[in-house]
């Protein structure tokens, strides 16, 4: 598991670093106009068409707009750096958007689903919505709750950022569930990720609030 989170962190960093070149020049090409919450509001519409795309069962398309608008969940903050302009508010906005966006592309993969005449594989599309909002409201009810603890603010991300069930991994099996054609089983396998990794999670912060 630690080499896994090392490796999937090693991914991340390389991610951050090349959106980080992109952030510099959309910031030196508008001249400072475009700010973070434009990109954030701006990937959370793209996320509409893509499950549409799925919905109506192309798969392909979809997962290809779901890579190259997934990188702009680390184009806001390297932005919002560069533009020295981080806030807790564009991080509440970034958090609550990507909850939206799963919300969205669940919906359209039950849809999907039903269109193919599998609806019982759609009930797994509301289980992986429900276990995968689970993750995030176990870390903000976390956070919450050891903020006013004697943990630094690193230790506290880094208590929260590790699992299998995390946003990048659902959202890359997402893909990977589109491009072979396995909605369905992949979204079994999101469910099952992510309720593991909701109930690390929460046995992890009951034993540092001891």
């Amino acid at each position: 598991m630690k080499q896994l989170n090392t490796s999937l962190d090693a991914i991340r960093d390389a991610v951050r670093t090349f959106m980080n070149l992109v952030a510099k020049q959309i910031n030196s090409l508008s001249g400072g106009k475009i700010l973070p919450n434009h990109i954030t509001i701006f990937g959370l519409l793209m996320h509409l068409p893509i499950a549409y795309l799925i919905a109506c069962g192309y798969f392909g398309y979809a997962a290809i707009l779901l890579v190259i608008f997934g990188l702009f969940d680390a184009l806001d903050g390297s932005l919002a750096r560069l533009q020295k302009k981080a806030s807790n508010a564009g991080m509440l906005l970034d958090a609550s958007t990507d909850r939206m966006k799963e919300i969205i592309l669940y919906t359209g993969s039950a849809l999907a689903l039903v269109n193919m005449t599998k609806p019982y594989w759609a009930v797994w599309a509301v289980a992986a919505c429900g276990s995968s909002i689970c993750v995030s409201y176990v870390k903000a009810k976390g956070e919450t709750a050891v903020a006013g603890g004697k943990l630094t603010a690193n230790e506290v991300n880094r208590l929260f950022q590790d699992g299998l069930g995390r946003f990048e991994i659902r959202m890359a099996l997402l893909v990977i569930g589109l491009v072979l054609g396995r909605l369905g089983i992949i979204l079994v396998i999101i469910t099952i990720l992510s309720t593991y990794t909701a109930l690390e999670r929460l046995i992890k912060i009951t034993k540092k609030l001891g």
